[in-house]
């Protein structure tokens, strides 16, 4: 599990073709790999890899055709810089919201423009995962959790201070750009809940969670 808060900007050193998948070779910068070992977990733009080598400052994650297909990973290339973020330890402290690292599309930056201090992008997402961006609710884009202005149809908006924009490649998008996508968690659950099965798990007696009742509730 992680949170979305970056610890460091890592730079893909090698990315090589291994038994008809893929060996991705980082460089990890300022990230401390000293409590890392191999198996452990790591953040690479918001998508979940397992560490298969390790070294001083570097990596190594397979990456498997599946996960190319379905993420922006497929477009890296030595040299691209990528955001980092080790798997949370029980007893660090929860700065975003919970990220599983398994992402559920891949977005497109339709616009960006001056906001203050700040920077105002608007991103497209697929139409299969819009329904789960809330206005105000939380989302995963790169692995940076951020805030949800506004949502437009199958479009939505954050803000972006300048830390973000420093210490992410966030700050470093252009329009058109591929982001990886994670909704947040609690909306595939709630959506599950009302699904209209009256079931929940191996629950077959039907669930007292209804529209209806968290509208009476003062949820909606």
């Amino acid at each position: 599990m992680f949170t979305g808060i970056i610890e460091a900007l890592g730079e893909v050193s090698r990315l090589e073709r291994i038994n008809s998948e893929w060996r991705l070779e980082i460089n990890t910068g300022l990230l401390n790999l000293d409590d890392v070992k191999i198996g452990d977990s790591v953040s690479v733009n918001g998508c979940c890899l397992t560490v298969v080598s390790l070294g001083v400052s570097t990596f190594g994650a397979d990456v498997s055709n599946e996960t190319l297909s379905c993420t922006s990973l497929s477009s890296l290339k030595p040299g691209s810089r990528i955001n980092l973020e080790k798997a949370m330890a029980a007893v660090g402290r929860f700065g975003g919201h919970i990220v599983s690292g398994h992402v559920d599309g891949v977005g497109t930056l339709y616009s960006q423009k001056e906001d203050g201090q700040s920077r105002r992008l608007v991103f497209e997402a697929p139409e299969e995962i819009s329904r789960y961006i809330a206005g105000k609710g939380s989302i995963c884009v790169d692995g940076v959790s951020l805030t949800v202005n506004a949502v437009m149809n199958n479009q939505f908006s954050i803000n972006v201070i300048p830390h973000t924009q420093k210490e992410t490649i966030i700050g470093s998008y252009v329009e058109g750009q591929e982001v990886n996508l994670e909704v947040d968690l609690f909306a595939r659950y709630l959506e599950r809940l009302l699904d209209g099965t009256g079931r929940t798990g191996s629950d077959n007696k039907g669930s007292k969670l209804s529209k209806e009742f968290l509208g009476i509730h003062g949820f909606d």
